[in-house]
């Protein structure tokens, strides 16, 4: 299908969403590939994969760019030529891209039970305390989802998710938190903002100066 979903995150930043519906012989007819993409697609062995690699560069279609106008620097960082910021995240059905005339980072993440296994890795877990299962599964994708957003923006090697990147007590019904990176003796602050779509959610961090 086309476009899922734009969301507004503030006067100079859009989310898009696609929803993925589409045979993978429909999406790469459709899609227009530079050579590195279509090297970087013969290389992938998941077709779930591959359908969300493209699905990416048909949001940047409908928005009036193309696989040439992103580029990846040597740390993966992607880049659009005209300088605008671009952030990108894929997971299961969706793919999604923010554009923003400001530094940001997103991800996209399936609600899933195993993440309360794991969330002790990445997480105070002192945080779902009081929350049922389901409420627990929500706080804790968003959590990962803080972390993960932080990262892409920062992009360097070294920043423990546990140890580095704190966030604040928040609700979930508010849609937005507040994030600190306390790494390499200096501390940084971040604005987030978060939704449920269907059983996924979105996290998008913006850094405060």
């Amino acid at each position: 299908m086309p476009l899922f979903n734009q969301i507004n995150l503030s006067p100079v930043t859009e989310l898009y969403l696609w929803k993925i519906t589409e045979d993978l012989s429909d999406l790469y007819d459709a899609a227009i590939l530079n050579e590195v993409s279509h090297l970087r697609l013969d290389a992938m062995k998941s077709e779930a994969h591959k359908k969300g690699f493209i699905a990416v560069r048909m949001l940047l279609q409908y928005i009036g760019y193309n696989d040439f106008d992103l580029y990846y620097d040597s740390n993966g960082k992607p880049h659009l030529k005209d300088g605008k910021q671009i952030s990108i995240s894929h997971s299961g059905e969706f793919s999604a891209i923010v554009i923003s005339e400001q530094e940001v980072g997103l991800d996209l993440e399936r609600l899933k039970s195993k993440i309360l296994k794991i969330a002790f890795r990445y997480m105070e877990v002192s945080h779902l305390e009081g929350l049922n299962e389901i409420e627990q599964i929500k706080k804790a994708t968003v959590i990962w989802g803080i972390k993960e957003s932080i990262f892409k923006i920062k992009n360097e090697q070294g920043i423990s998710f546990l140890d580095h990147i704190f966030e604040a007590p928040f609700i979930f019904d508010d849609k937005q938190a507040i994030a600190t990176l306390v790494c390499n003796n200096q501390t940084e602050k971040f604005s987030i903002q978060f939704n449920l779509i269907e059983d996924y959610i979105f996290v998008c961090a913006f850094q405060l100066h």
